[in-house]
């Protein structure tokens, strides 16, 4: 697990205790049990991203905050060399970079995804707002409901994220650029 990782759920934790909110009042609202919060809280569940935008929304924080402990410094550009995303990953044959976690009050959430091949279907997710898929490397199959579409690089995909998605690998790994604007 990498050291970004283990303390995202110190953070949530610490975070809530601050702002004075019961266990089951931050389940409620980012609507989960409030096990499954405790979980991510003890890092025995792993947090989907979507829920780590609800929690830092709800916190009042910056996504960035989660994953680094400091909030983001740059306000008129912030350049991410290659490499260098701030990176987690998720699950196993899944991880992100963020691209512009520096960034100051930032209205999308740009992240470079890297998928393994794998025989499982992706576990769909939903968050609010817009995303945008565009691939880079590999076949991607993404799922959005009951549709799904093989795109190969250089392909895109422009969708709806509240209803339940996901993305896997085609034919070996694979990388794709996600855009989130979760405020849409």
């Amino acid at each position: 697990m990498n050291e970004q990782l283990k303390h995202i759920p110190d953070r949530i934790r610490e975070l809530r205790d601050i702002l004075d909110l019961t266990v089951e009042e931050v389940a409620e609202k980012i609507d989960v049990t409030a096990d499954v919060y405790k979980g991510y809280e003890d890092g025995s569940v792993d947090i989907p991203i979507s829920a780590l935008y609800q929690i830092a929304s709800l916190m009042g924080v910056d996504f960035t905050v989660l994953l680094t402990g400091e909030a983001p410094r740059m306000q008129r550009s912030c350049v991410v060399r290659s490499g260098n995303g701030i990176s987690v990953d998720r699950y196993p044959g899944y991880s992100f970079a963020s691209l512009a976690y520096n960034y100051k009050g930032r209205v999308m959430e740009p992240m470079l995804v890297s998928l393994e091949a794998s025989d499982k279907a992706p576990k769909l997710v939903s968050h609010p707002g817009q995303e945008f898929n565009f691939v880079t490397k590999g076949k991607v199959r993404v799922t959005v409901g009951s549709k799904s579409y093989e795109l190969c690089a250089g392909d895109s995909i422009y969708f709806d994220p509240t209803v339940p998605h996901g993305q896997e690998a085609v034919d070996g790994d694979a990388e794709f650029l996600t855009i989130i604007n979760e405020m849409a």
